[in-house]
């Protein structure tokens, strides 16, 4: 039966009307999880290397700082791993049993890149403490078995917090307790886990403690789903009375200000489009990278400030006309000043560049010269990037489902295009390298100085920027609606 489940994967995908955008997706995805597993082996071999020329224990190291990658590791499945309800759906409406339905359902969530990502770190690096660091087989075997558990019942745990928003607050403020404890010096959280990891390491009856968790976890899931897998209930569109909401003050800015109304309910009511905001809530993080020796030069400072302060502009700017993908050609049948409209997304983008320019001056705490950098690339942000990012969503024509249940930042809903790829180059490496280039000859404020001025420019110059991309988005007008319409 599996089987058979899997050559209807095959055929959707060979199918697709959309097979050439999906097979580049793919092979897109392909080169992620290389440079992924680069990373994930490398570190194996670098954290055990490292720790035997320092004279640290490299068990006792990893023990230390596990419970920060399961906490991380979590995060990011939230926001970019989700239960394929659109490939269940169909199936429900055939002769196959609830209970295969749903072990395949968790059998591909399991077998998907971020599920088992983590064994391309633990298997190197149980392989050199067996081998060449001389520690217990057994003990070894039995706490890399736990932390992996652990792991994978982070996609089972991201599955029950995305159907359960009391869980996740719940879960949101224990870690935030957490994390106030160990910043006060209350708690020293890697010491907890060196403690509790070390404790399976020594005395190996622990390790059936994840062995049962992940039985408990793997049980309520799977009940849960079950549970609601019907057409008419978990699956179906929520259905909530209709409100009607206005920002009276983005009136008086006539079409433009309608235009903002209107994304402004998107963002509140879809979690899709909500998705933008913890998006760029996260990207601020983003600057953290500068504790990493590798992001110290110049080049790489640019890169942090980019994407710090252009989260929003990345993850909500390129997906226009995307977000209005269900009633786009209704749009294209009415007299809307296609000008305006673009001129309310770009508004949209600019404030919140200009909030998070604010807000990262956080990182002056680190450095005065990191969080000039920081500006900067803000400056670049708003007078370049704002107008190539909305460009380049001329060219992204896969439709976007705003009711479904996922938070990813675009739940795999975009189309790779090989013209979107290209406009990276002016949208990163440009910016990077004049910034380091002059820095190198003529100091700090001459960077700054040259992204402002290139963000004046293009700020100046928008009029005849917003002409030429409307043309764009004219000449793509029929492509997009007819890829709108099979989708």
């Amino acid at each position: 039966m599996f089987l058979k489940l899997l050559k209807l994967e095959l055929k959707n995908l060979l199918r697709s009307p959309q097979l050439a955008a999906s097979v580049i997706a793919k092979i897109g995805m392909f080169f992620v999880a290389a440079y992924f597993t680069i990373i994930l082996v490398g570190g194996a071999f670098g954290l055990y290397f490292a720790s035997k020329e320092e004279g640290e224990n490299p068990l006792l190291y990893f023990s230390q700082f596990f419970i920060l990658f399961w906490a991380i590791d979590l995060f990011i499945k939230y926001f970019m791993q989700q239960l394929p309800t659109n490939n269940i759906k169909p199936l429900l409406t055939q002769n196959i049993s609830k209970n295969k339905i749903v072990v395949y359902t968790l059998l591909k969530i399991s077998f998907s890149f971020l599920s088992w990502a983590f064994l391309l770190f633990v298997l190197p690096f149980t392989f050199l403490l067996c081998i060449d660091g001389g520690y217990s087989i057994i003990g070894v075997l039995c706490l890399m078995l736990s932390c992996t558990l652990l792991i994978f019942n982070n996609a089972l745990v991201n599955i029950f917090i995305n159907k359960n928003t009391t869980f996740l607050l719940v879960l949101v403020a224990i870690f935030g307790l957490v994390g106030l404890a160990y910043y006060l010096g209350w708690l020293d959280i890697t010491k907890v886990s060196e403690k509790v990891f070390m404790s399976i390491y020594q005395q190996k009856y622990w390790v059936f403690l994840p062995i049962i968790l992940f039985g408990i976890i793997g049980k309520i899931v799977f009940k849960m789903i079950k549970t609601n897998l019907y057409l008419d209930k978990g699956l179906e569109l929520k259905k909530e009375v209709g409100k009607t909401e206005n920002i009276a003050f983005l009136n008086r800015y006539g079409k433009i200000g309608v235009f903002i109304n209107n994304d402004i309910r998107l963002i509140k009511r879809s979690k899709m489009a909500r998705s933008s905001l913890f998006g760029a809530v996260a990207f601020l993080l983003y600057g953290l990278l500068y504790f990493n020796r590798g992001y110290h030069n110049d080049f790489m400072q640019v890169f942090l400030g980019i994407f710090c302060t252009g989260g929003f502009l990345f993850i909500f700017g390129q997906r226009v006309p995307a977000w209005d993908s269900s009633y786009y050609p209704l749009m294209m049948t009415q007299n809307i000043p296609y000008k305006e409209y673009l001129k309310a997304k770009w508004s949209m983008t600019i404030i919140t560049t200009l909030i998070a320019m604010v807000l990262t001056i956080g990182y002056a705490y680190i450095s005065w010269e990191f969080y000039f950098t920081i500006f900067a690339a803000g400056l670049y942000n708003l007078g370049v990037n704002s107008f190539l990012t909305l460009f380049s969503g001329a060219y992204n024509k896969k439709p976007i489902d705003l009711n479904a249940t996922t938070k990813s930042f675009g739940g795999g809903q975009n189309k790779v295009s090989f013209k979107v790829m290209l406009i990276l180059i002016p949208q990163l490496l440009l910016p990077m390298s004049i910034f380091a280039g002059m820095k190198y000859f003529f100091g700090m404020y001459p960077a700054v100085i040259s992204l402002g001025v290139l963000g004046l420019i293009g700020f100046l110059m928008r009029e005849k920027i917003f002409s030429q991309i409307v043309k764009v988005y004219k000449t793509e007008k029929y492509s997009t609606i007819a890829a709108f319409k099979k989708d």
